[in-house]
């Protein structure tokens, strides 16, 4: 999944077809207690103003008791094409628990959950799919892969030498590996935990196998993901940013039958590429890499939370990964840049062009472990180079250009007790905030992250900083759009598509992945986070996507966006690990309202 991306389009109104009938989107996982709480209503046929302000016709049910009341207000949004009219339905003052539906002009909805224990145990379901994504030994399908990974490349006289890098995550439903999203994906596991360490369970141990082992799931999965990065850096001068490149895509198979042959036999080693601060590439295509910055900052950050995570469960792992930490902030901070990933075959790889978001995180994280004020002056400096992440607010990108999509360091900065940081980094988030919100309009669903690939990881993002702003700053400007783009993920979207699979249970959420083991073993890929929605001339682009069957979801499709649960379509159907993995901050938060054991007033 790692092609080039260019879009354009912002507007969402000319369709393809016409909607037969009305539909109402609920979020199918439900509404906390004292959420906002907005339904979308989608017409084939658009009424008068008069029909619409008559509020008699839209009221809301209790599913128990049967009594109705009349919803809180109903807004006529720009149409969504292929909808002639779209409404806004908002029924917040409905506060207490239970199961309730929406009736509105003679259209149903589906059932509407509202408590705050709706999210309970949903912060654990990312973790299966890690899992199931585990190289080396893999719990779920309680076989091995990739067992003799690897073996240098463009690394001058040490090419072809042997590196134990077995371990970490497969990055999609391909095999390969990348320092760029694995190192997002624990720092994202450890800021959760860090944040909500009250919610979290232990169902497995540290094999990924069910049995508790005294360690909560979420550390385990981190530790994980950490013992593969020091893999990844097996000496101090040495970084390593990939196993395996597109070559593998020749294989669509189950990971521990991988028969790809690069050189050393089939199934055998694979490539392994270093962090490289130019251009690289194995055959005729090359990669724009500057620096070591972005990847080694990655390592920085991650090792260094890690070690205060793990002080009080291991103390010698803790202080390894704290030596590991002061190491790569050095060598990162000595070679400013983006450091991308390798192409081969194709002209595709991640095209991470920003690395200052990288290093203000790994200063903070340092600043954070030592006291010493010169990394948090470098935090502030580095900040400053980036005050918004470029994506938000923005019609196009290329892929994964601005990663990771949201910046933590700003959070801890808005964290800081020196009120001018404070201030100044609350603003830097909330700038970003209301660009998005500004992009969104009157449409809707109050959606403003523009449909390149994995918009949905984006959404998360969203989701992550804006939920940072509101309880860092006490300003609930943006809760609404919040709101919003949470429900997006659980079914509040034209399709009516609850975008994680398996959440909620009885949710319409995928069930034809772009995955081999659901495609070939029919495994349920239980908690991946699929690419989501990208504009017509992405899916239309790409080598390879296409439809195998038909598209239940054509009478919803536009000019413009399109999603597809086909296992053909990996543009907007793939689930990524990255993308999972940065849910768990969000989902831990969610699952806090109904868990009176965690510390809501925990110092962040």
């Amino acid at each position: 999944m790692h092609r080039t991306i260019v879009s354009a389009a912002v507007a969402s109104i000319a369709g393809l077809c016409t909607m037969a009938g009305n539909v109402i989107r609920v979020n199918q996982a439900g509404y906390l207690e004292d959420d906002m709480k907005v339904a979308v209503m989608l017409m084939s046929e658009a009424v008068d103003s008069e029909t619409v302000k008559n509020v008699e016709n839209f009221k809301i049910t209790d599913a128990a008791s049967g009594r109705e009341r009349i919803v809180d207000a109903v807004k006529v949004t720009e149409p969504w094409a292929p909808s002639a009219m779209s409404l806004r339905i908002d029924f917040s003052s409905v506060t207490e628990p239970g199961e309730y539906y929406i009736t509105a002009l003679g259209t149903r909805s589906g059932k509407i959950r509202i408590g705050n224990d709706v999210y309970a145990g949903a912060q654990e379901i990312p973790l299966y799919y890690m899992r199931q994504q585990r190289c080396g030994y893999n719990p779920s399908l309680g076989d091995s892969c990739h067992c003799h990974d690897g073996r240098l490349v463009l690394s001058g006289k040490d090419d072809g030498r042997y590196v134990d890098v077995v371990g970490g995550w497969h990055d999609a439903s391909d095999y390969l590996q990348y320092l760029t999203t694995s190192g997002n994906a624990v720092y994202q596991m450890l800021f959760a935990y860090r944040q909500t360490p009250g919610v979290w369970g232990d169902s497995f141990n540290d094999r990924g196998e069910r049995g508790a082992n005294g360690v909560p799931d979420i550390l385990d999965e981190s530790r994980w993901g950490l013992q593969w990065m020091m893999k990844m850096n097996p000496a101090d001068s040495l970084f390593l940013n990939q196993i395996a490149d597109d070559r593998d895509h020749r294989f669509a198979g189950l990971p521990a039958d991988d028969p790809v042959d690069y050189g050393w036999g089939a199934g055998k080693e694979r490539p392994v590429y270093p962090c490289s601060g130019k251009p690289y590439g194995l055959e005729s295509n090359y990669n724009d890499s500057k620096g070591l910055a972005s990847s080694v900052g990655k390592f920085c950050s991650s090792f260094a939370l890690g070690a205060e995570v793990f002080a009080g469960i291991d103390a010698e792992f803790a202080t390894e990964l704290r030596r590991r930490s002061a190491n790569a902030y050095e060598v990162a901070k000595a070679h400013p840049g983006a450091c991308q990933t390798a192409p081969c075959v194709s002209p595709y790889y991640y095209e991470e062009d920003n690395w200052a978001d990288d290093m203000e995180l790994a200063a903070m994280e340092m600043y954070r472990a030592t006291g010493e004020r010169g990394y948090l002056k470098d935090a502030v400096d580095y900040g400053r180079q980036e005050p918004v992440t470029p994506w938000m607010g923005a019609d196009s990108a290329h892929h994964y250009q601005w990663y990771p999509f949201v910046n933590l360091g700003h959070a801890w900065l808005a964290m800081e007790k020196d009120m001018r940081v404070r201030e100044e980094f609350l603003r830097n988030i909330r700038s970003g905030l209301q660009r998005v919100k500004d992009r969104a309009g009157n449409n809707a669903f109050s959606h403003g992250i523009p449909f390149i690939w994995c918009s949905n990881n984006l959404t998360v993002a969203f989701i992550t900083q804006a939920m940072l702003y509101r309880e860092l700053s006490g300003d609930n400007s943006f809760r609404e759009i919040e709101t919003a783009m949470r429900d997006w993920l659980f079914g509040v979207n034209p399709w009516g598509k609850c975008m994680i699979v398996g959440l909620p249970a009885d949710g319409d959420f995928p069930t034809d992945p772009h995955s081999a083991l659901t495609n070939l073993e029919k495994i349920q890929v239980t908690g991946g986070l699929v690419d989501g929605p990208v504009y017509g001339n992405i899916f239309k682009s790409l080598r390879g996507v296409h439809l195998r069957n038909a598209d239940r979801y054509a009478a919803f499709q536009n000019d413009i966006v399109v999603y597809h649960d086909d296992y053909a379509d990996y543009s907007t159907n793939e689930p990524t690990m990255d993308g999972t993995a940065s849910m768990t901050f969000f989902l831990g938060k969610l699952a806090s309202a109904g868990n009176k054991k965690d510390d809501e007033k925990h110092d962040m």
